[in-house]
């Protein structure tokens, strides 16, 4: 179990990650005399930082048992699902070809490289394209878009607006009567009122900000039809 999901303080978590505790069973052989000075807090905290764990970690194994005993999944329904997943498009369909239709949903998908090659560009792109209507190939949802450097650029994100619809005008709407319909139904204004947008300057900020995910996916439900954000991961 990750000490991120652990229901501990964002700045408890926090201090745990950044002195090296990820895991609980990081936690497993630690005092709470070595905890508190590697945290800089009372032993008191400590103490009750360990119980936490120690809790949270039975009732996982207690979890983790009742799902192996349910019974098996087959490999054609992992199959099935794999073929069912949704995905969001990159807009570049060699990419698309190589990813299996897309960015799937459900799934980490980590973007690396030097700086540069346009991982940003490729965040942006994903977060105006998850919000295509279905009928024109999209997911009709929302984004959160989580940026930890501060390379976000509202206008680089109206420009890729203006050229998705751009692109659903030419190569989706044929007739000049759905034209104008889709002029008045698809705006570049609307993308960004869409994306939600989290500027994280540091590691404490970033863990706090992924705890409170789960509320704010609550809250709008748009979000979660995507199910994720697309995030600067």
């Amino acid at each position: 179990m990750e000490v991120s999901s652990l229901p501990l303080s964002p700045t408890q978590r926090g201090k745990l990650i950044s002195a090296g505790y990820t895991t609980r069973l990081s936690l497993s052989s630690v005092s709470p005399h070595q905890l508190a000075h590697d945290l800089n807090v009372s032993h008191e905290e400590a103490i009750e930082i360990l119980k936490i764990a120690l809790k949270n970690g039975k009732m996982g194994e207690s979890n983790s048992t009742h799902s192996v005993g349910t019974g098996a999944q087959s490999a054609w329904d992992m199959l099935h699902e794999e073929d069912m997943m949704r995905r969001i498009t990159t807009s570049c369909g060699d990419l698309d070809n190589i990813l299996g239709g897309g960015i799937s949903c459900k799934e980490v998908t980590e973007i690396g490289g030097v700086p540069g090659i346009g991982k940003t560009q490729l965040g942006i792109q994903l977060a105006v394209n998850v919000q295509i209507p279905v009928e024109y190939g999209g997911l009709v949802g929302k984004a959160v878009y989580i940026d930890t450097e501060g390379s976000f650029m509202v206008e680089r994100v109206y420009q890729i607006a203006e050229a998705c619809v751009a692109n659903i005008m030419e190569n989706h709407v044929p007739q000049r009567k759905d034209a104008r319909v889709c002029q008045k139904t698809i705006q570049c204004n609307s993308f960004l009122e869409n994306i939600f947008y989290f500027r994280i300057c540091s590691y404490t900020e970033q863990i706090a900000a992924i705890n409170y995910l789960d509320k704010f996916i609550e809250e709008h439900n748009d979000v979660g039809k995507a199910e994720n954000p697309v995030s600067a991961l």
